[in-house]
């Protein structure tokens, strides 16, 4: 069975709580993301097992989607959105405890509540790590005012779990040209790991578990580039990028590309790639189970196919000694 390790979920009071946060650009549609399940609706959350069960996901990990993040200037806000959607996951979870998981979602850019949230999620709510949107209102999580995140993470031997905020990494080049969906995510993708990397963050807090969204976007292509161009005696960093690069873990969420995953696994290897949906985006263009089906299809060895599958995401998600 699979473990979905990236799935969203927007309980409709959530939606309208972030719906006026200008600075995330805004939630057009309080509903569900077009039409499909991804509100607390009692309908949506049975379509939502009916399609798990069909597509043979044994059990979805919960955070909120690009542009729906707790993230604003108005620090009251923010910690009441925040509270808002962790309670609603939790709840969730407590009525399905089988099916689901969930990652903490925090006040960004609110170091201090961020804190404070991500304690209560995961003591008193029970969730299982921190989910944060690569950039918070214009400045990458990697920053250093948001290293008391990572220390409170890294002491509990957490999972982080990152997201692109939807804003084209700030780029006219990309935003101007109608790509902050179809290219800019993955420029946010590839960027987080570059931040993580610049700012020797996996060497400040081996204890967190790195998971990126997207395959990781264009990083499976540059990793020999980085090493040369980016080299570590030129920037000071513990290790070549290379090395920091195959400490992360990455989803599958490919839009069905063999190449992608292919790159991926060759790049990182089977034991570092793990099933992701971004549910329930791409039910626009396919069917839950096709979402992960054609995995099995992509021309790597069986047993690599069932690693990536099967036995990476339990292994990411069991606790730590």
């Amino acid at each position: 069975m699979i473990i979905d390790v990236h799935a969203h979920y927007h309980p409709r009071a959530y939606n309208s709580a972030v719906s006026s946060f200008a600075e995330n650009g805004g939630v057009a549609n309080a509903g569900g993301m077009g039409r499909h399940p991804d509100t607390d609706d009692e309908a949506d959350i049975a379509r939502r097992l009916e399609m798990m069960a069909d597509a043979d996901v044994a059990m979805q990990v919960l955070s909120p989607a690009a542009r729906r993040a707790p993230y604003s200037r108005d620090q009251a806000a923010a910690v009441t959105a925040a509270r808002l959607v962790n309670d609603a996951s939790a709840s969730l979870v407590q009525l399905y405890p089988e099916q689901f998981k969930s990652f903490v979602s925090v006040p960004m850019p609110h170091v201090a509540a961020s804190v404070a949230e991500l304690k209560r999620g995961m003591d008193d709510l029970g969730m299982i790590g921190l989910n944060l949107h690569i950039s918070a209102l214009g400045r990458s999580v990697a920053e250093d005012e948001f290293l008391p995140l990572y220390e409170e993470l890294d002491r509990r031997k957490g999972i982080l779990f990152y997201h692109p905020c939807g804003d084209g990494i700030q780029s006219p080049m990309i935003n101007d040209y109608g790509f902050s969906g179809a290219v800019g995510t993955s420029m946010e993708d590839a960027a987080i790991v570059l931040h993580l990397i610049a700012k020797k963050i996996p060497a400040q807090f081996p204890n967190i578990t790195f998971i990126v969204p997207h395959l990781g976007g264009p990083i499976p292509m540059l990793l020999d580039r980085l090493d040369n161009q980016y080299s570590m005696q030129d920037h000071d960093l513990p290790e070549p990028p290379s090395v920091t690069a195959r400490r992360f873990y990455y989803d599958t969420v490919g839009h069905g590309s063999h190449a992608g995953l292919t790159a991926a696994w060759k790049a990182f290897g089977a034991d570092h790639v793990l099933p992701g949906s971004d549910f329930p985006v791409l039910l626009s263009f396919e069917s839950y189970r096709e979402t992960f089906s054609w995995i099995r299809d992509v021309e790597i060895p069986a047993g690599d196919i069932e690693q990536i599958l099967e036995r990476t995401a339990p292994a990411v998600l069991a606790p730590k000694a």
